[in-house]
């Protein structure tokens, strides 16, 4: 039985849990979600979940509930992590915002609603490295990856990166709860994430 942990201080919660559990039954594991508001539960987790939401709201109650510290020492244990839009802020090593204090675990520059703001939001097929078919990426009021630094780019938007991985930990510009499709968490989590666009 994994362990998996979604960061519950804010964002899509549910639906990441609901991702993720149906992305390791595909994968022929049993999960358990647990919701992080608080430190103590970090370590015991297998897995991570950074979601989106509210960027700078994220990061103060990460750093005052103790939490911050724990997912740097679950990256530094070589643990994955998936960090999605604000997450990815959250992750990144300059948010180029003071409000922010990153968590320096994604070696990259990011640019706040770079994309535009809610009525900008869009949806697009992206090609992904590692996936055989577009993924329907959802983007809303999405960062920007302006400075990607010792990372691998896994997909690009009008040349732009929108998903990046360094080491145990995938971020994305865009929101893969927001559609039927869980590749992304496979990608993320499991060590086979290839298989047609799968919705349950």
């Amino acid at each position: 039985m994994l362990r998996a942990g979604v960061v519950a201080v804010q964002g899509d919660v549910s639906e990441h849990a609901d991702a993720i559990e149906r992305a390791a039954r595909l994968h022929g594991e049993d999960v358990e979600i647990v919701e992080i508001r608080q430190s103590g539960l970090v370590p015991d987790c297998d897995l991570l979940l950074l979601p989106g939401g509210e960027s700078t709201t994220i990061s103060r109650l990460l750093h005052s509930e103790g939490i911050a510290a724990e997912i740097r020492a679950h990256v530094d244990a070589g643990k994955p992590v998936l960090a999605t839009c604000a997450g990815l802020i959250v992750a990144s090593t300059d948010a180029k915002d003071a409000r922010v204090d990153p968590l320096g675990i994604l070696d990259v520059t990011v640019d706040r609603n770079a994309f535009g703001r809610q009525k900008d939001s869009f949806e697009a097929p992206l090609d992904v490295d590692g996936l055989a078919e577009p993924f329907p990426a959802v983007f809303i009021r999405a960062p920007l990856i302006d400075d990607a630094g010792d990372v691998a780019v896994l997909a690009r938007w009008d040349g732009d990166p929108v998903a990046v991985r360094d080491g145990p930990v995938v971020g994305t510009s865009f929101h893969p709860e927001l559609t039927d499709d869980v590749r992304i968490h496979r990608l993320a989590f499991f060590a086979s994430s290839e298989a047609p666009a799968e919705a349950e």
